[in-house]
């Protein structure tokens, strides 16, 4: 088990998520930054679908009650074990006792725990994730327990990897939507051409951007949207459309964010720079 002594900014058990229920309203919800907790799942053998701990902005503080063993992964925010600093993306082994405890935020902005089997707790809807419509809480808080299977057996094979950071990456790779086709040249120069800030309105449902382009006069009925939907208004708004985003909108979709640049803007916070790329 692993008890959070104190819980950080916002500290929630996410999985990949949620599938096969959108036409019923369910988000996908999951993990923000997939292509991190891939790396820190791997590292472990665990399944890619094992639960992990996403940490935001701030970390929390964590006793282990249970041996096992740990990776960090995604941003970096000054990690310590038992006062001793620890890096991403290398193998921990964990005794009864040990605390973790997050730092100053220095690159990135959400963090992942994954530890050898993951976390464990009811599953909705075949996933561990949080989101709150439909699961008891949103986030964790000081003084609750998360579980986790020990295997005794388990010997890493693999202690540390190096990886290529994309914490500072600003450029986010897109992919043609259905109402791309009804922008005007205006509006493509100023998606393309210049960069974009991220506004304060951004968290695990969307991401809004400071600067308008053009707006439009467009009705369209209510479609289906996706992670990495980016929706303009007809003010010239930009939305991004994140995990736990609604799965249905009313304002044209323009551009899709491909896998990795959802990951590269769920490291961003606001005042973070970006662009857009087409595919």
């Amino acid at each position: 088990m692993l008890k959070i002594l104190k819980s950080g900014f916002y500290t929630t058990v996410q999985d990949l998520g949620r599938f096969n229920y959108r036409n019923k309203g369910v988000p996908v919800a999951g993990v923000m930054d997939q292509l991190s907790v891939f790396k820190a799942n791997t590292l472990l053998e665990n399944e890619t679908t094992d639960a992990v701990l996403e940490i935001t902005m701030t970390g929390p503080t964590l006793v282990f009650e249970e041996e096992t063993y740990i990776t960090l992964s995604g941003a970096e925010m000054s990690a310590t074990l038992n006062n001793l600093p620890i890096q991403n993306y290398k193998v921990y082994q964990i005794n009864i006792g040990d605390i973790l405890s997050y730092g100053r935020l220095e690159k990135g902005f959400r963090a992942y725990l994954a530890v050898k089997g993951g976390f464990r707790l009811q599953s909705i809807l075949n996933s561990y994730s949080f989101y709150k419509p439909i699961t008891p809480e949103n986030r964790l808080k000081d003084g609750d327990v998360v579980t986790f299977e020990y295997n005794k057996l388990f010997k890493p094979k693999i202690l540390e990897i190096k990886v290529d950071s994309f914490l500072e990456d600003t450029l986010l790779e897109v992919h043609r939507a259905p109402e791309y086709s009804l922008l005007k040249e205006k509006q493509l120069a100023q998606l393309f051409d210049g960069g974009f800030t991220v506004a304060k309105e951004n968290n695990r449902m969307a991401y809004q951007l400071e600067e308008c382009i053009d707006g439009h006069a467009i009705n369209m009925l209510t479609s289906a949207t996706l992670p990495g939907t980016v929706q303009l208004t007809p003010l010239g708004k930009l939305i991004v459309l994140m995990k736990d985003g609604q799965t249905t909108g009313g304002y044209p979709r323009i551009l899709q964010l491909s896998d990795k640049a959802i990951a590269v803007l769920a490291q961003k916070r606001e005042g973070s720079k970006i662009s857009f790329k087409l595919l």
